[in-house]
């Protein structure tokens, strides 16, 4: 089996460059040899490859950036995903595809099921919706797998951000009105080979349905709990030197950007547990603690 994994530099794209091995061969390219921004480019790229599954870990992820960059954005969250979908289709290739808690407003006050109709509020949401209902309207073997609060020990993400300012400064003044799921990239990429698995025994079978699922780590934080937390784990391994930050709780009118941010990003995990027996850990149980651990060696202090 072969297996074309996009965004291979990306935080996701990089895990699952390592787990997908043991089900075949991984062609994991980069935004140099499959640049979503030109879709014109992907037909012949997909071809090219010949692969058996595509997990599309590629993404326009700068969200508030995005409200100056739409176009360019859903390009590449949207428009692209369409084009690698209907190559998928029209090859019998499974299409596996990360979207977002972004595409909801957040105005709902218990967790997302993925019956809920997605209403996103920033331009980086729409793009990822446009993603979704491009893929969907393709059609074929998909798998839309919606996470949230992404973090690894490589890329731009919330953990590094915090790690750098801690260093840098005596207070840390953290939004404490937003509340989801930190979800590590490794765990990302776990369930997503596990997924695959059965994706294909399922196919074999001919008892696969396409559909969306929401993959995120089990309980919940804001995200000044994050980055207490973040900063907890790293002092514990020294990260940090002697001397910690003070964590001060702020609204999200503290602290204005150009996107808007939904307050409630929980997604529930009941309907990928039930097709797929995915149930992963709550945020704070091991996984935070395991990526900063396996940084230890590589950050200096």
């Amino acid at each position: 089996m072969r297996l074309m994994v996009t965004g291979a530099n990306g935080q996701v794209g990089w895990e699952l460059s390592q787990v997908l091995r043991p089900l075949g061969e991984v062609i994991a390219l980069n935004r140099g040899q499959c640049d979503l921004s030109r879709p014109e480019l992907l037909p012949a790229a997909v071809r090219n490859v010949k692969p058996d599954i595509i997990v599309n870990a590629a993404a326009y992820t700068a969200v508030d950036k995005a409200e100056q960059e739409e176009r360019l954005a859903t390009t590449i969250n949207g428009t692209a995903v369409g084009v690698l979908a209907e190559e998928a289709r029209k090859a019998g290739i499974l299409f596996v595809h990360y979207s977002t808690d972004y595409v909801f407003d957040g105005e709902k006050s218990s967790p997302y099921s993925e019956a809920d109709a997605p209403h996103p509020i920033n331009a980086y949401g729409r793009s990822k919706l446009a993603g979704e209902t491009a893929l969907a309207a393709a059609g074929g073997a998909y798998l839309i797998l919606r996470t949230s609060w992404v973090y690894s020990g490589r890329g731009r993400n919330f953990l590094l951000t915090v790690l750098r300012l801690a260093r840098e400064r005596d207070e840390l003044r953290m939004v404490d009105d937003q509340i989801g799921a930190p979800t590590w990239a490794r765990d990302i990429a776990d369930a997503t080979a596990h997924i695959v698995g059965v994706a294909q025994a399922e196919r074999a079978q001919g008892k696969f349905a396409s559909g969306i699922f929401h993959l995120t780590a089990s309980g919940m934080t804001s995200w000044c709990g994050f980055a207490k937390a973040i900063v907890d784990d790293a002092g514990r391994h020294g990260l940090l030197g002697q001397r910690l930050p003070r964590l001060t709780a702020i609204t999200s009118a503290d602290y204005p950007t150009p996107a808007a941010r939904p307050k409630n990003s929980r997604l529930s995990g009941e309907r990928i547990r039930q097709r797929f027996g995915i149930a992963l850990q709550d945020w704070r149980v091991s996984s935070l603690a395991r990526c900063i651990e396996q940084m230890t060696g590589s950050f200096s202090t």
